[in-house]
């Protein structure tokens, strides 16, 4: 799938796991910065959610993201239903999901990301993996708008 390149287009992202608890809340954290500081709030829509949703966000998520600026505390793992999804022009999952390319369909750019699942790891470990997405989250959107 080629990225949408008409200014007026507006592009779908969705950010998913199991828990939809910590690497996808992270994305979705992470997302909603480079929309803002790229003035894409009209265009981007950001979408988050897990198949099997926690009751909570993950401690350590909390902690290490509240340290790079970001209070996570308010928000709760919702579940993402595949018609949300199949609406996605990018679908970024975290490395745990079942989804399959074809259930989604090939109009939608999905990518697995592979990352490490930050439950119940040191905070060390949890502040590699944040910056990890922080940094696949930039090259996202480095590829449908002009970096600030």
């Amino acid at each position: 799938m080629s990225a949408p390149t008409e200014s007026a287009e507006k592009i779908r992202i969705a950010f998913m796991c199991v828990q939809n608890a910590g690497r996808s809340q992270m994305s979705t954290a992470f997302a909603e910065r480079e929309r803002t500081r790229r003035d894409l709030e009209d265009r981007v829509e950001i979408l988050t959610g897990g198949t099997h949703p926690a009751a909570t966000v993950h401690e350590e998520v909390l902690t290490v993201m509240d340290e790079a600026g970001f209070d996570l505390t308010g928000r709760s793992p919702q579940e993402i239903t595949l018609e949300e999804l199949q609406s996605c022009d990018y679908v970024a999952t975290m490395g745990c999901s079942t989804l399959d390319v074809g259930d989604v369909g090939r109009a939608v750019d999905v990518r697995d990301w592979a990352l490490a699942d930050p439950d119940g790891r040191d905070l060390d470990s949890v502040r590699e993996i944040r910056d990890e997405i922080e940094g696949r989250v930039t090259d996202l959107f480095n590829e449908f708008s002009d970096p600030r």
